[in-house]
């Protein structure tokens, strides 16, 4: 895969020389395509940086809130504790509650924060002498909260600061003649708070896009490294496998992600542009993963040396290629492709070999495929669509905490899709609101008794147990994630509460708003991390009143209510009016079935009219964010004695996973026109009726509950239509005939899935006719571009038409002699492979050092380039980066090598190189030619 690099092109700095910018090129925006960073970890595991800006954005809040209330408190004569808690609650709650992406929206929801917090603050003032009526009405406020959470955003916002100001007017006792200075304070922290974060952390959806899209870059890169790393002889299968399964994982969410970020207001351009954008990166993802799972299967096969060396050398080449030359990836799917024919045609082949081959010529027409992509999707980083996209983009995908969304949805669509009579239609208005009463029923009682000063805290069990959970499963889970992250918290706290002492206020205040801010950042990823920080920050604030004697005692006070808190709603939640988590398994998997029907329905109006306006990738993008549902209520943290966890489900989220994938080539496949004769299209039209019909019964299994029907296979009618097919060889026909087998395929998979939901499956009568005619090798044509990666390229070629002479390799399986997988050094060092650095295989025969220097014409002070070096057997054995013009790679043996130098602005060189001394040192310097210009 191609580095995050660009070409030596600046499109602004042409427009400053007064040149036009240019429009036939493919030129990366800077976000995307820049030069390797050593921030591209932290990009890749937070896509468009959500969880730094969810920190961030908490500092600039809180901090402002903070800092402002205090100058309120001078300016208005109020008590500093009261001005300061006033302006944080202000700042706390619009970092958490309100994450809008454009301006006006953003201003609109924080300056509407102080109304509905002052206006009940008089109330609570007034109720300070009734403790009955005090505490029914923060029930209350609790409960109108979740009902509030219905009717949007803003309506949420409103619930929170009405609850919230309950809470804090009981805690201070505020009396009431200070609740109109107090409106004061809030709405100027407020505006405060809004002009910071228009300054600091002002929203750019754009930009959080772009973003996004170079963290599918470097998670692109990554395949490839994985890729290489499996095809080492010398590595341990199940770890190198396991490692590209997790990069292709990370991959898919990326992919997921920007397309739910398209449908964010003020992302993309025009919805043409998102809809060109949201095509090139379903292909190259398709790509990738095709990729990805030929590795996979290559890696345990007996690949033939010269053609897991050409394997390496491609893919190596492919991923170091800068980012702007994408068509240069060509040469290279030439090449595997090429040495793929030549172990198919040469005498003495076995079937292993054969069908290594034949998975390596599959991993060079991806590569071609991926080219094409890339090159199309980089025409749209500067430049306007050549073409109008033929339908305008669509949401498929929903985002929750800028990731794909899970249960919330499924849950969504149960209670929308209940048709209940008489009083039972309030129902899903008053499911959670009622939970939410009951429970905090239950809990206050017990949490005042306890200690009536801080009895809300069982309360705020309450809240964050029925905030984004759906199932009993997830309850648990943040159950275990608050008590295990409120230990690690009171630890930390305090410690840094002894380390500061008594008396350090700027201090104090310092770890308060750190420890919220790194809470924000971690929130997102695992929730336990979020009450790590704020347990932290709460033990800094409680210290200022409580003796550090009685710390521990508070600390698990807060603990036990917090507890009770949470299992009093989880009971409330799964006997009142209960989604039961098997309910919501259930409609996961109904959901999954509509977006299979979905895809299927819109390839059968895509073949029928060629001019029907459908997505048929958009489709598929939706079969995606089903799988993301059907996932996320699988995986539960604890096995419940009545939950849906176990092998079977195991199985169910492997088959769905393989239909998936399926899913995705098929809708790639089959957006083309179809030109048959009336028996083939009237085939066609059998085929795919009967596929809906079968999904139709499937999809009236999961919504009645009651296997009814049966699945009818239709993969014989495929191959019998397959077989019938005379089209000549093309494009076109290759294309017909991959959708053709990946329907079969995705019918073979989903009558499993049938059959373990309890249908019957049946198979579809049909002819037998003679085998397809096989497929043809498409060779695309050199563009200026590609021609000096066919020069680099010529070297490895010409080595390996020499190399039988001088180390000859035997054929057939190479068992690996020890786990170890290759990484990229950091600057100036070299990769060992192996403790010793050196291949073990051949450690008896010394250790070699290879230096010299790096001439660039371009570059002639410093040239950033990175060198990888490839043994004879297809062994990645080393790579290092060229500090000030020199390089060093130690531990090589002797034998014959192909080094691959590569830099931001060169397309990759390969040169032959042979080892010949036993130990020493060998001097070897590259020449770096420039750039080439289209």
């Amino acid at each position: 895969m191609t580095t995050p690099a660009t070409e030596a092109l600046n499109p602004a700095a042409e427009r400053e020389g007064g040149r036009p910018p240019r429009t036939g090129g493919a030129v990366a925006p800077r976000r995307v395509g820049g030069p390797r960073r050593w921030w591209d970890g932290v990009l890749a595991a937070d896509p468009g940086l959500g969880q730094l800006q969810a920190g961030w954005r908490s500092l600039v809040s809180v901090t402002t809130g903070l800092l402002v209330g205090y100058g309120m408190s001078v300016a208005l004569t109020l008590p500093a504790m009261l001005g300061m808690m006033v302006g944080g609650m202000m700042g706390l709650m619009s970092a958490f509650a309100i994450a809008e992406n454009t301006p006006l929206r953003l201003t609109r929801a924080i300056l509407w924060m102080p109304f509905p917090f002052s206006a009940v603050l008089p109330l609570a003032a007034w109720l300070h002498q009734d403790r009955v009526l005090e505490l029914t009405l923060m029930v209350v406020g609790l409960a109108l909260t979740f009902f509030l959470a219905r009717f949007g955003a803003l309506a949420l916002l409103t619930g929170m600061m009405l609850f919230n100001s309950f809470m804090v007017g009981m805690m201070a006792n505020i009396p009431l003649n200070l609740c109109g200075k107090l409106f004061v304070a809030a709405l100027v922290s407020s505006a405060a708070i809004l002009a910071a974060r228009l300054l600091l952390c002002c929203p750019m959806p754009r930009e959080d896009l772009l973003r996004t899209q170079r963290a599918f870059v470097v998670e692109a890169r990554r395949v490839g490294d994985a890729a290489t790393a499996a095809l080492d002889p010398d590595a341990d299968q199940d770890v190198a496998i396991k490692r590209m399964r997790r990069s292709l994982r990370r991959l898919n969410v990326t992919t997921v992600t920007i397309d739910g970020r398209l449908a964010q207001p003020e992302v993309a351009a025009d919805p043409d542009t998102a809809e060109l954008l949201h095509q090139y990166l379903f292909d190259a993802e398709l790509a990738l993963q095709g990729i990805g799972q030929a590795v996979q299967r290559l890696a345990r096969l007996p690949v033939p040396p010269r053609l897991r060396e050409a394997m390496v050398v491609a893919l190596v080449v492919a991923r170091d290629t800068p980012l702007g030359r994408a068509d240069a990836l060509h040469p290279a799917a030439q090449l595997i492709q090429q040495q793929a024919e030549d172990v198919l045609g040469g005498p003495g082949t076995g079937a292993d070999e054969a069908e290594a081959a034949v998975l390596a010529r599959r991993v060079g027409h991806l590569l071609d495929s991926l080219a094409d992509s890339l090159a199309h999707w980089l025409e749209l980083g500067w430049n306007a669509p050549r073409a109008r996209a033929k339908v305008p983009f669509q949401p498929t995908v929903a985002l929750e905490q800028n990731r794909p969304a899970g249960t919330g949805a499924v849950a969504r669509r149960i209670a929308a899709a209940q048709e209940l009579t008489g009083w039972r239609r309030v129902v899903p208005y008053v499911r959670v609101p009622l939970h939410a009463a009951v429970a905090c029923a239950i809990v206050c009682p017990i949490a005042d008794a306890i200690d009536p000063r801080r009895f809300y805290w069982g309360l705020v069990g309450v809240m964050i147990t029925l905030f984004g959970t759906n199932t009993t499963h997830e309850r648990l889970r943040k159950l275990a994630h608050r008590m295990v992250g409120t230990v690690v918290g009171a630890v930390l706290g305090i410690w840094l509460l002894h380390l500061i002492g008594p008396g350090h206020i700027y201090w104090t205040l310092l770890v308060i708003v750190a420890g919220l801010a790194l809470g924000a950042w971690g929130m997102q990823r695992q929730y336990a991390y979020w009450v790590v920080g704020l347990v932290t920050a709460l033990v800094q604030l409680y210290g200022m009143s409580t003796p550090y004697s009685g710390m521990d005692h508070l600390l698990a006070e807060r603990l036990l209510d917090n507890g009770l808190g949470i299992l009093a709603a989880t009971a409330c939640a799964a006997l009142i009016f209960p989604l039961s988590t098997r309910k919501i398994a259930q409609e996961a998997d109904r959901g999954y079935v509509a977006a299979l029907e979905h895809l299927v329905s819109q390839i059968h109006q895509r073949w029928d009219d060629p001019e029907a306006p459908v997505r048929l990738r958009g489709a598929a993008r939706g079969v995606d964010a089903a799988l993301f549902q059907v996932r996320s209520v699988s995986r539960p943290l604890v096995r419940m004695p009545l939950g849906i966890r176990g092998r079977g489900a195991e199985n169910r989220l492997a088959l769905l996973t393989t239909a998936t994938a399926h899913a995705r080539a098929l809708a790639a496949a089959a957006d083309i026109d179809i030109d048959l004769g009336p028996r083939l299209t009237g085939q066609v039209e059998r085929i795919t009726q009967t596929f809906l019909e079968s999904l139709h019964t499937l999809d009236r299994c999961f919504s009645t509950g009651e296997p009814g029907g049966s699945w009818v296979r239709v993969s014989p009618l495929v191959r019998n239509l397959e077989a019938q097919l005379r089209a000549p060889a093309g494009p076109r026909a290759d294309r017909l005939h991959t959708a053709l087998r990946e329907l079969a395929a995705l019918d073979e998979v989903l009558a499993g899935f049938a059959e373990d939901r309890g249908l019957p499956t049946v198979t579809a009568p049909t002819e037998q006719h003679p085998a397809p005619p096989a497929e043809s090798l498409r060779t695309p044509p050199a563009t200026p571009r590609e021609r000096r990666t066919q020069e680099v390229l010529a070297a490895w070629a010409a080595r390996t038409r020499q190399g039988d002479e001088r180390t000859p390799e035997p054929r057939g399986p190479v068992r690996a002699a020890t786990p170890l997988a290759s990484q990229e050094a950091g600057p100036g060092a070299a990769t060992a492979e192996g403790a010793d650095g050196r291949d073990r295989t051949r450690s008896a025969e010394g250790s070699v050092t290879v230096s010299g220097q790096l001439r660039c014409p371009e570059h002639p002070a410093d040239c950033d380039a990175w060198i990888t070096v490839v043994g004879a057997r297809g062994k990645r054995r080393a790579g290092v980066r060229a500090v000030a013009g020199r390089y060093r790679i130690t531990g090589l043996t002797p034998g014959t090598y192909t080094l691959i130098t590569a830099g931001s602005s060169h397309t990759p060189r390969a040169e032959f190189l042979t080892v010949r001394l036993t130990e020493g040192e060998m001097h070897h310097d590259i020449q770096l030619a420039p750039a080439p210009r289209d």
